[in-house]
Order: C-alpha cells, then sequence, then structure tokens
C-alpha cells in the first residue's frame, strides 16, 4: 500500500493498482446462508447471475425482490445489501472500466441505460429458455478461462462478458432497435413526465415539491407512486441524477469540484461534497483523483491497463458521520 495523501482535508489510504490489466475483471463463487449479506463497496460494476436463493436486493435505499434464475446489476462505488429467505448461490463477476467500458460499449451497442444507471428500472433481469442457458454457458466460460489462463484469455472473458451484457439487455428492452430510442416501461403514467421534469430540472430544482407541483400532485401523492413502482424515494431520484452528471464531470472533466457543485445548484461546496460522500463513500476529489490514478492519468473514455478492484476500505479519517441537521432526511 502507498502512502497516504491529504483529500479534503482528510487523510486516506490507497491501495496499489494490480500491475495486469488482465485482474480488471474477477469471477467468484457467492454462497450465503443468511439472513443478510452486505457486498463490499468497490469501484467496478457488478453482476450477481443468481443460481439458487430468494430475498430482498438492496441498492442504496431501493429495494427489490430476487429468486434464482436472475440477473443484478450494480454500479461502481454503490452500495448494496442482500437480505435472504433462502440462502443464495451466486456467481458474482465484477470488472472495472478499464476491462470493459461500459459507457462506451453502451453507446457502440445501442443499449445505453438499459443494465446499468436506470434509475426508472429494476437492477434486476429474469432469464429462462435459451437466454438462461446462452447465459450460463457464458459463466461457465468465464470461470474456465480464468482458472485457466491460457493464450488471450482476457480477450476471451471481454468477449464473453460483452455477449452476457448484450443478452441481458436483449431480454430486458426487447422492443428496441440497435442505435435506436430506449423502450421504456414506467408502470404509471406519471413517471414518464417526471422523468422529462428531472432531466431539465435537475441542476437547479433539488425539492420534491417543485416536481410535485409541476405534475399537479401533491408531494405524498407523487412519493407514493415512486416509492411504490421504483422502490425509493422522489428525494433518492432527483439525487440519483445530480450524481451521475458529477461523477461524469469528474472523470472526464478537470473543473474544480466548487465549479461542477454550482453548477449543480450547491451555493456550499461542503455540503455537495457530503451528499457525494454519503452516496459513494469518498469525497468528490478523492473519487477523481483515485479512479485517473489508476488508469494512468486516463478517464473512462481513455482505457488504460491498470485498474483496482476495491476502493479503499474505510478509515477514521473518511467514515461517513451522520448528519445533525436533518440535511439528508427523505423529504417525500
Amino acid at each position: 500500500m502507498e502512502p497516504a495523501r491529504k483529500d479534503d482535508a482528510e487523510t486516506t489510504a490507497i491501495p496499489l493498482p494490480f500491475e495486469d490489466g488482465s485482474r480488471a475483471f474477477r469471477i467468484s463463487d457467492l454462497a450465503v446462508d443468511g439472513p443478510a449479506y452486505e457486498p463490499e463497496r468497490t469501484n467496478c460494476f457488478r453482476v450477481f447471475w443468481v443460481e439458487s436463493g430468494s430475498g430482498a436486493f438492496w441498492t442504496d435505499a431501493a429495494r427489490h425482490p430476487f429468486h434464482a434464475d436472475q440477473l443484478l446489476f450494480l454500479v461502481p462505488y454503490q452500495s448494496s445489501r442482500f437480505v435472504l429467505r433462502e440462502p443464495l448461490r451466486a456467481a458474482a463477476i465484477a470488472f472495472h472500466a478499464n476491462f470493459l467500458c461500459v459507457e462506451t460499449f453502451h453507446a457502440e451497442t445501442g443499449c445505453s441505460g438499459v443494465l446499468f444507471n436506470d434509475p426508472y428500472g429494476r437492477p434486476i433481469v429474469g432469464l429462462e429458455g435459451e437466454a438462461r442457458a446462452d447465459v450460463v454457458s457464458l459463466i461457465d466460460r468465464m470461470r474456465r478461462e480464468q482458472g485457466e489462463g491460457r493464450l488471450a484469455h482476457r480477450e476471451a472473458l471481454l468477449a464473453s462478458m460483452k455477449l452476457l451484457l448484450i443478452a441481458a439487455a436483449r431480454v430486458k428492452s426487447p422492443g428496441d432497435e440497435p442505435g435506436g430510442p430506449r423502450t421504456v416501461d414506467f408502470r404509471h403514467p406519471a413517471l414518464g413526465p417526471l422523468r422529462d421534469l428531472i432531466e431539465a430540472n435537475y441542476r437547479a430544482s433539488h425539492a420534491p415539491s417543485d416536481y410535485a407541483a409541476w405534475l399537479d400532485m401533491s408531494p405524498k401523492t407523487l412519493g407514493r407512486i415512486v416509492r411504490k413502482h421504483l422502490g425509493k424515494t422522489l428525494t433518492d431520484l432527483i439525487r440519483e441524477r445530480i450524481l451521475t452528471h458529477a461523477k461524469w464531470q469528474l472523470l472526464h472533466t478537470l473543473r474544480p469540484v466548487k465549479a461542477i457543485a454550482a453548477e449543480l445548484g450547491f451555493e456550499d461546496e461542503l455540503y455537495f461534497s457530503r451528499l457525494f460522500r454519503k452516496a459513494t463513500g469518498v469525497s468528490p476529489t478523492f473519487f477523481r483523483d483515485f479512479e485517473t490514478e489508476i488508469r494512468g492519468g486516463s478517464n473512462l473514455s481513455m482505457p488504460s491497463s491498470q485498474a483496482s478492484l476495491f476502493i479503499p476500505p474505510e478509515t477514521a479519517e473518511n467514515r461517513e458521520v451522520p448528519s445533525t441537521d436533518g440535511e439528508y432526511a427523505e423529504t417525500v
């Protein structure tokens, strides 16, 4: 482990990146007998193939029931938790953007926002029949390639991972045309207009009451709709969009954190940083510095040969401190 460094008046230990770029991918077997399991937060995309078991899969504040023969998806730095009704057996896949840049891959294949970073859909895809058989075969192949490490095994792993994501995207959005607009099943007529309003106003309007007023609803009614159909609060939904924008800016530009915060409607940079840390476990500055460093000075659009599978362990200096003024309380 290399020496700690200063980051927003905090000291954080940074693990050394793996030397071999192929280590930016890992598949392992997961066995949990219950009653709960909380995966370590990581800077990788993650996919769980549930071979057996059932219960609830929590992503941040959203709850999603799950069962066997489903794929579960997580984005980097996202917190998650399994609450089990039956023992869990799964294949757990973790890969860094250096192995497969999901952002670029989605743009190339036309499945952007289908599997990852979809605030209006469940991060779960159920498989049956031919699609299930294909995914099981791909997972078995990835296990063999990782274990044997033969010639061009990284390329074989990458090809298998891409095929798995394509298969899952086709099941989740069967009617979408390559490169065309994505078909979204909002499950309630208010969610489509709400999505459009958030997309147009998330930089300036953070209050759920604003969106409720624009939709001619009470905040309580709109909050109930969002909670029922998306498993999260309206506050969560707005903040997810804010944080998606913030992460993109941090990884693709050199703009100061203060400027990004101001663009997103936060006059107080420290408040924005606390909100970012609550969602990711690290500060905006550390997020940018760490992800840039393990890419050899590159960002998500410029893959390098190094990656780390895990973000720094929690320390006294970077541990989240609960708010005492209610600033993170749910307003809906």
